[in-house]
């Protein structure tokens, strides 16, 4: 591949978003959900922060949709792809309207929720929130215990630290059954013990090796909570895929597109030989939204297909 098409990220695991996609309208947002949709791929998710510290907008940047509303639309321009938040932070949210709108979007998808929660990391968003960090994990393991009971009982009674839900009627309840599943992010030992609880993992992708995916899934595997779960539990990759290069499309013809897919088909197989279960598609430099486009009808006909 000619040294000029390849620009390298500036973070291993973070992606800058392109300048162009600042400036998406609905009809470019349907666009790209529709060609994902109209692909073999799995799934669309939305990160999610409520505003960005000054400190990380250099890296991350400032513009971040309402991951709730933005996977509500995604999935009302969609008929087939599952939708999701990666990673909703759960102690932004109070479990009754939390679960009143997953629900929602469970029911008028017809059961295409994924739901992906974390306990976050960015302190400045707790402190305007008015939410103490410091009890974030525990904050967040009543807020999805809440959001199941609502989920799940005629009835539902919840009396915790933080929140208490009584003598109130919840429905609609999510299309499946028995509830969407729910997938933890996160690296730190509390965080594992939570995913072994629930139906898959999100290591945060940040400074953090795929080679250590293993020893922390054999930690996961020893928790109580995990018996039965051996064959459908899921650890997705959310971050970029290691070790590969990141071109500019539009520059790639010929044999750098074969040799591309090569290498992405040779590094998704070193990611699936490490019990990950599902990947993030990679990014490559684009230029607009039809370059993008583009990439991912290609990347549908090159790659996915391949991998079924």
């Amino acid at each position: 591949m000619p040294g000029q098409n390849h620009i390298p990220a500036v973070d291993e695991h973070v992606i800058p978003a392109p300048e162009w996609s600042a400036h998406l309208q609905a009809p470019d947002f349907q666009q790209i959900a529709a060609a994902v949709d109209e692909g073999g791929y799995y799934g669309i998710t939305i990160s999610e922060h409520l505003a960005m510290p000054y400190f990380e907008v250099p890296r991350l940047g400032p513009y971040w949709l309402d991951a709730l509303s933005a996977i509500a639309f995604i999935a009302g321009s969609t008929r087939r792809v599952r939708v999701t938040t990666s990673v909703l932070v759960a102690p932004y949210h109070h479990p009754l309207p939390l679960a009143k709108t997953l629900s929602t979007i469970d029911v008028l998808s017809g059961g295409r929720l994924d739901v992906a929660a974390g306990v976050g990391h960015a302190v400045r968003e707790f402190e305007v929130l008015g939410i103490p960090f410091g009890e974030r994990g525990a904050i967040a393991d009543e807020t999805l215990q809440a959001v199941i009971e609502l989920w799940s009982s005629d009835k539902p009674f919840f009396d915790g630290r933080y929140f208490q839900i009584n003598g109130l009627a919840f429905e609609p309840k999510p299309v499946q059954k028995p509830r969407p599943p729910i997938y933890i992010g996160g690296n730190s030992k509390p965080a594992l013990r939570r995913a072994a609880r629930y139906d898959g993992w999100e290591p945060n992708p940040t400074a953090f090796a795929v080679e250590e995916v293993p020893p922390l899934m054999d930690y996961i595997r020893a928790q109580q909570d995990f018996a039965g779960k051996e064959q459908t539990f899921e650890v997705r990759w959310p971050g970029t895929i290691p070790g590969l290069d990141r071109p500019v499309f539009a520059a790639l013809s010929g044999a750098g597109l074969a040799s591309h897919a090569g290498q992405i088909l040779e590094r998704l197989a070193h990611l699936a030989s490490l019990g990950i279960t599902t990947v993030t598609t990679p990014v490559p430099v684009t230029a607009s939204l039809s370059d993008y486009l583009d990439y991912l009808r290609w990347f549908d006909e090159q790659v996915v297909t391949k991998l079924s």
